[in-house]
This record gives C-alpha cells, structure tokens and sequence, in this order.
C-alpha cells in the first residue's frame, strides 16, 4: 500500500518514513511542497501525509488543489498549529483528519488506518482463498485457521498477491507496492520475500510463471 509522506524536517520525516515501512507501507517521502503536489497529481496513492508548513507550498494548499482536480485520496495534516482556528482551517481545507506535533508514530499510524477505512466505506473484510485468510484491516493473515508469524513485508507481499487469485505479478510491480521511491532495493529482495513466504505457507501456494512474475494459486493446490 503507497503512501505519500511529505515532511520536510528530516530527522522527522526519516522517522515516519522508517517507521511506516516497518508496518508494512510503501513510502514515498518527499521534502518540497510543490514536488509533493505533483506527485500527488501524478502517482495513484491509498494516502497521504502532509506537513502544514513546506517549502514552495503548505498542506493546506496542496489539499486544497487536489480536491478542487477531485482527488479524493485521504489526507492527514501534521501540524504544529493547535489552535482550534487553525485546525477548522485545515479540515475545511479538505483534510481528512490532522495530527499535532510532536507526532508519535502509534497515533499516526491508527489515524492511518482509520482514514483507509473509511475511504474504504466500510471496514475492508477478509480475504480468501482456499484455506488462507487475510483480514486487511488488521493486517493478519490465517491459514486453515492458524495465525501465519509474517513480517510487515512478507504481509504486505502477501496482500498483494491475494487481492487477485491467479494473476501475475511482476518483480517490479512488487517492489513498486513494497518500497518507496528513496529506498535501495536489492536485485533479488522479491525472491528473498517469495522465497520466505512459500516457507511458511507450505508448498503450492505461489506459483512462478518463468519469464512474467508470481501468483497466487488459486485452489492453494501444488503449483504448476
């Protein structure tokens, strides 16, 4: 899941950023307000998260631009501005919700996922196929009941092939939903995700299609 994180103090907005990837997102971390506007008029995102105050252009304006183009894309406002003025300026402004610095990434990340649920209309329910669950709003996932120990990419990798039983992936549209923009990625950090996954789900799962990329098999029978 992409989200757009625009933050422009750096020791921040490295945080968040790490802090995000850590839960599973793909972040995008951006420092300027008006490459962050473009980006957002550019590059489909489940959310954003922008700084009240970057250079070139501030939250609200940005907000404000993409509602006005009809960009629904849930928005968060951080901000250091606490005044109920300023926070009435900011939710009329478009914002979906704001968070007042300091920022604590357990709020921010509940906020998170109250804005994609909501974008949602409803709490998103499970997914199955055959034997194997996963609940995106808890970020969980079961096999023939039993609770799979992922780590936030093996999850997020997981989700995303489970969201279209059967069709194939390729390495670089899963790094494009794994990673952010400014992350390094290894050559074969995809195998070594799919190479993990299959071992806990056992064999059959995730079939290899030599020459496109990896899916999920539908029946959870032996992969062709």
């Amino acid at each position: 899941m992409r989200i757009l994180l625009a933050e422009d103090d750096r020791a921040l907005g490295q945080a968040l950023a790490d802090g995000l990837r850590q839960l599973g997102y793909a972040v995008d971390w951006i420092t300027d307000g008006s490459q962050a506007a473009a980006a957002l008029a550019d590059t489909s995102y489940a959310a954003a998260v922008l700084d009240w105050n970057l250079p070139r252009s501030s939250g609200p304006a940005i907000i404000a631009g993409m509602r006005r183009r009809r960009d629904a894309t849930p928005v968060l406002l951080l901000t250091a501005r606490d005044e109920l003025a300023d926070r009435v300026a900011g939710l009329d402004a478009g914002a979906d919700d704001y968070v007042v610095k300091p920022v604590h990434l357990d709020e921010l990340a509940a906020r998170l996922r109250a804005l994609l649920r909501r974008a949602a209309g409803q709490i998103e329910p499970a997914i199955r196929v055959a034997g194997l669950e996963v609940t995106p709003a808890a970020r969980v996932a079961t096999l023939e009941g039993t609770a799979l120990d992922l780590t936030a990419r093996e999850y997020q990798l997981l989700e995303t092939l489970v969201r279209h039983p059967g069709r194939a992936y390729s390495r670089d549209q899963l790094e494009e939903a794994l990673y952010g923009w400014d992350q390094e990625v290894a050559s074969n950090a995809v195998e070594v995700h799919i190479h993990h996954l299959r071992h806990k789900l056992g064999p059959g799962w995730i079939r290899t299609l030599r020459g496109i990329g990896y899916a999920i098999n539908r029946s959870g029978g032996p992969a062709a």
